[in-house]
């Protein structure tokens, strides 16, 4: 797949000679033409989850946590795009990074394949921050917001979606979105969703994020003695490897 991202001018200007090109590069091709597609995704699926703790010389520690928040075919609302915003600039803000002393807090969800995930880095803590990844669950499950509060988390989340881009940005959202598939109206159904987001939105999420907590795995880079200190403090026990 070739992406060009230009004026109409110079992209039909250019039509003819990336045809040629592409068929070169057909002509020229070493190897096996018919070979089949590898069905990596059925494979990853059968590998086995753990905690996996990489033991190195550092001070501080990066703690990533998560999983496979919907499943396949379930339907994604965009309100998950405004509560993952409103938990990493409110609560994981205040607990892992104010409270906590780590340099950074966050967490992501990615619609697509359905994963969320909470991330620290520069982070003095190991066990307590697994612990706060945790309690932002029955955190989300019983909050209580007003209008205008609810209002900024979705303001916030807006902003972000229609953020203006540059040209090499527009190109390759281009190429994204026509790989998985998403038209103009899916985006703008994501839109309406995120626009109408509510409290019980945020309370759902929290619940699936309860239930996440049963079978979420972690993954954090760390010195030797924070996996020992966090051996005694959590019941999670980590598949340790020292890289260096």
């Amino acid at each position: 797949i070739i992406n060009l991202t230009a004026d109409k001018e110079l992209l039909e200007s250019t039509r003819d000679d990336f045809k040629g090109f592409i068929n070169s590069m057909h002509e020229n091709a070493v190897g096996q033409k018919d070979a089949k597609l590898h069905d990596w995704a059925t494979e990853t699926k059968m590998l086995k989850g753990s905690n996996e703790g990489f033991a190195v010389p550092t001070q501080v520690n990066y703690v990533g946590f998560g999983g496979q928040l919907f499943k396949e075919n379930e339907n994604v609302s965009g309100a998950a795009q405004v509560i993952s915003k409103f938990l990493s600039t409110g609560f994981l803000w205040d607990n892992v990074r104010v409270i906590g002393g780590a340099y950074g807090g966050f967490c992501g969800f990615d619609p697509i394949s359905g994963v969320f995930r909470f991330l620290s880095y520069r982070d003095p803590n190991l066990a307590k921050t697994v612990e706060n990844y945790k309690n932002a669950a029955d955190y989300l499950a019983s909050i209580e917001l007003d209008q205008e509060e609810l209002e900024k988390a979705i303001i916030g989340c807006i902003g972000d979606v229609d953020a203006p881009m540059s040209a090499d940005q527009k190109g390759f959202t281009s190429l994204t979105r026509w790989l998985i598939g998403r038209e103009h109206s899916d985006l703008q159904k994501r839109r309406d969703e995120i626009l109408a987001t509510s409290v019980e939105d945020f309370r759902e999420f929290g619940k699936r994020l309860q239930k996440l907590n049963e079978e979420a795995k972690a993954v954090v880079i760390g010195s030797k003695q924070a996996f020992d200190a966090a051996t005694k403090e959590m019941d999670t026990k980590f598949d340790i490897k020292e890289p260096l």
